[in-house]
This record gives structure tokens, sequence and C-alpha cells, in this order.
């Protein structure tokens, strides 16, 4: 038993590595370091901060450029809802949440600035474990940019909760040069989607597996599901994005990040631009062995692009003016449909030229 870990038999995490390295569980140690009463919250936070490349400040903030608007955005993760420590390693879950609302600050074509980090700690997790969450928050941070980041840490009686917050700052000249959305405009994602629930699958396939047998040394064989698992537990995003569509001066008409699968993305979309939405099943893109994956697991990949969660991709409307230029310069994009009149609603066009009504949990129509 791991000790920490208190609602489940075996305490595992997995390794994601280069090619070179198995992905694996593990059995996690109980850890030696000093516990949260022997530092205390603010010598906590004050260690934590060292190294990292940022100062902790009472409060944080920026001088926005002149006509620069504020974009802003958050979320909440809740163990045993949002991850399971079981198989995730704490270094990732703090790497994720950070992409989680740097995502949302570059599908509003903004440039992170701000990161505001609050975590609900419970007694099973102590100094050393919240230092490996804190690690992958600040590599994160680094690798998108934000200017300034704060940390604050609570007692959870209920295990681990993340709430993180951003701000991010939109140019004067991005905002004034963005058109409104019309028919025929593209419908482009910045990668492959399904990848991340296909892979949360796996791992909670073989963690049932994993509880059940007796014997630690016995470990699942994971490497050729290595991208999808990846893709659930890491997920990444460029960092240059937004910077590379203003230099090119193409400006999306609406963009989002895709996190609770892409119905319900292209329902956003259809809602807050009143246009119809067409999404082409035979365009949208996946990762190389999810065909065969979701056949093992009795998936169907599309529904997993459609409905599954946790792909954290961009999707952008294109004004079909500069679709040309798009194609060109942005290769790692694929476009998956177009906008269309209202009357069209949102469909899935079937390979054979059916129109599908997409549907969304949380929507009613």
């Amino acid at each position: 038993d791991a000790g920490y870990f208190l609602n489940v038999t075996k305490s595992v995490k997995i390794i994601i590595g280069s090619p070179s390295h198995q992905p694996s569980f593990e059995i996690l140690p109980i850890m030696a370091e000093k516990t949260f009463n022997e530092y205390g919250k603010t010598q906590a936070i004050d260690l934590l901060f060292e190294g990292s490349g940022f100062s902790r400040q009472g409060k944080i903030g920026f001088e926005p450029a002149a006509g620069s608007f504020l974009s802003s955005a958050s979320r909440l993760f809740v163990e045993g809802m949002d991850f399971d420590l079981t198989y995730f390693p704490l270094k990732h879950l703090g790497y994720k949440s950070v992409v989680a609302v740097a995502g949302e600050i570059y599908a509003s074509m903004s440039h992170p600035r701000l990161l505001s980090v609050r975590l609900g700690v419970s007694a099973k997790l102590d100094f050393s474990h919240i230092k490996d969450l804190w690690l992958g928050v600040v590599t994160a941070a680094k690798e998108h940019g934000f200017s300034a980041v704060d940390l604050d840490l609570v007692p959870s009686p209920n295990g681990l909760t993340i709430s993180v917050s951003a701000i991010g700052e939109e140019f004067k000249l991005t905002k004034g040069r963005t058109v409104k959305a019309r028919s025929m405009d593209l419908v482009c994602v910045s990668g492959s989607l399904g990848a991340a629930f296909l892979g949360q699958q796996i791992l909670e396939r073989e963690k049932k597996v994993f509880s059940q047998t007796k014997d630690d040394s016995v470990q699942p064989q994971l490497e050729r599901y290595k991208m999808l698992i990846g893709s659930y537990l890491k997920p990444e995003l460029s960092a240059s994005t937004v910077t590379r569509l203003e230099d090119a001066q193409i400006y999306p008409s609406h963009g989002y990040l895709v996190s609770h699968g892409l119905s319900d993305a292209v329902k956003r979309l259809a809602r807050e631009s009143g246009l119809g939405v067409k999404i082409y099943a035979d365009k949208i893109p996946f990762e190389g062995n999810s065909f065969s994956s979701g056949k093992e697991l009795d998936i169907d990949p599309v529904s997993a692009a459609m409905n599954g969660g946790d792909d954290f991709r961009l999707l952008f409307t294109i004004p079909i003016l500069s679709a040309e230029k798009f194609r060109r310069d942005f290769q790692t994009f694929d476009i998956i449909g177009h906008l269309a009149q209202p009357e069209v609603g949102s469909v899935l066009v079937s390979p054979d030229g059916l129109e599908h009504p997409i549907l969304a949990q949380g929507w009613n129509d």
C-alpha cells in the first residue's frame, strides 16, 4: 500500500517519457519530507516559489498596451471527477491545469499574462506531492508566457481540488480587424481529436486489472498506447499560434478550446455566430492507432471525438478570403468543415453525404 492514497488498494502512477522509456504503472512510496504542519502554509508557499522563476507577490498585475482588451478564463479540477490520482502523475496534472486556461486565452486571440492557482489539499497529500504538482504548473506557465503567477493553499476534506484562472490580453489591432463570421468560413482544429478520451479509457481498464492482481511486479503493456495516453495526461498546445495568426494577418471570427468534445464546441459556435455549421466526419483528424484501439475498447473514434473530453485543441473559424494563406502557412491545423446558412443547423456529414444533427451533453437541442 502506498500510504497516502486513501481510496484505492494500490497506488500507481504512469510514466510517459521518450520512446526509449516504457509507460508503466509504478507503486508510489511514502515520502519522508516534512509535513505542511511542520512547514506552515506561508513557508510552504515561499519554498514552492524558490527557484521557480516567479516571485511571490501580494498582488499580481500588468500594464496592458494602449487600447488592448482583457480576457479571462477559469477552470476547476476535482479529484474523482476530473482526474484520478491512481494513475495521474502530479507533475502532468499541474501542467494540464495550466494548459486548460491558456487554451481558453488563445481561443480568444489573446496572449497569456496572469495566472492564479488555488489548491485544496487533503491530508493524504504532503509537501513533496504539492511540489511535484507545482513544478508542472510552473513549467506550463513559463512555456505559455505568463508574466506573473500567484498561489494559495487551503485544506480540503475530500481529496485534491485545483482552481486555476488566467488573464490574457488581446491587442487593439487584432480586435479591430476581426470580421463577422459568414457562411462558408472554414472550421479548423489544431490537432487530433478523441485521443484523450481513448487514452483515459485505456488507463481505467488497466487500473482495474492492476487493482485485482496481487503481483505488483506485473506491469501492463502500454507502449502501443503511448500517444493516446499522452494526449490525456499531458495535452500540449503551441504557444505561438496567436502570434503567428497576427503576423499572417489572419483573424478568426470565433475561437474555442475543444475540452468537452467537438460537439460542444460546434454547438457553441452555432449559437454565438447565428449560423449553421457543417462538420465532415472524414475530415476529423485522429491519432494513428485510434481506430484499432477504439475497436479493442468497443468505442467509435468519431463518437470519442464528438463527445469525449480533454482533447484541448483549438477550434477557429477562418474567413474564406484567408483560406489559401491559412492552408499554406498553418499546415498543423486541419480543416474539418465550414459555416453554413442558419437553417442548416449543426450537422455531422458522414462519408456517404448524409447529414446527422449534432447533439452534445448539456444542450437541450
